[in-house]
């Protein structure tokens, strides 16, 4: 019996309502704020950026990220894990160290500048100055993420040496910073404004560059 005071039975009064849905999704803002660190760094990134950029308000961006440096440090990962393949993927399947450090060099020059997706210039790990801002914890996490550019160049290039493709002679480590001299100084050339063109040619003269070494340290193949 229908209680008095009811409009309306248990049985037809509609689907209850739900929490509140977010009104913004998390990994479309999150990508939004990749760009924006890539493109100005994170000093140079406020709050009132983050929000604009992202269509959200403070209290909404603290909820769903913690604070502007745990934001970067998911934005940093989030950048490695979607642009890396553009650079590193041929290195990784190449058969030879030397098609592998052109391919790098090669890739580095076309994604730095834009040529194979649209995205910001030069490279967001590169270019970071976080640690030198003041921000000591995000700046070791940077640095952490340029030093494996050069542990994967050397354990190449140690490869290398096991398969007879470079001498036992050859300075391993001085040629794997060499090769990450070119490729960091690629993504500051290419924030300039440098061409794809351009920096493929600073790619050719620096495999001129390793071939010579290889040649003055005893090249074992040809």
């Amino acid at each position: 019996m229908q209680k008095e005071g009811d409009s309306r039975s248990g049985m037809d009064a509609g689907p209850r309502r739900r929490g509140r849905p977010r009104a913004f999704d998390r990994d479309e803002a999150l990508a939004k704020a990749v760009r924006l660190f890539w493109a100005r760094g994170f000093e140079a990134t406020s709050i009132a950026d983050l929000t604009s950029e992202l269509g959200i308000g403070s209290p909404s961006l603290y909820a769903a990220f913690g604070s502007k440096e745990a934001l970067y440090v998911e934005a940093l990962e989030r950048y490695v894990r979607d642009n890396e393949a553009y650079v590193w993927k041929e290195f990784r399947s190449a058969p030879t160290a030397r098609e592998a450090v052109r391919a790098l060099l090669s890739n580095s020059a076309a994604a730095l500048t834009g040529c194979v997706a649209d995205m910001p210039r030069g490279c967001m790990v590169t270019l970071s100055q976080v640690g030198s801002e003041g921000h000591e914890t995000l700046g070791e996490l940077v640095r952490g993420a340029r030093a494996q550019t050069l542990e994967r160049l050397l354990v190449r290039l140690e490869e290398g040496v096991a398969a007879g493709e470079i001498p036992a002679s050859a300075d391993c480590r001085a040629l794997a910073r060499f090769v990450q001299t070119a490729q960091a100084g690629m993504s500051i050339l290419a924030r300039d404004g440098a061409s794809g063109a351009e920096l493929q040619t600073v790619a050719d003269i620096s495999m001129q560059g390793w071939d010579a070494y290889l040649v003055a340290t005893g090249e074992v193949s040809g």
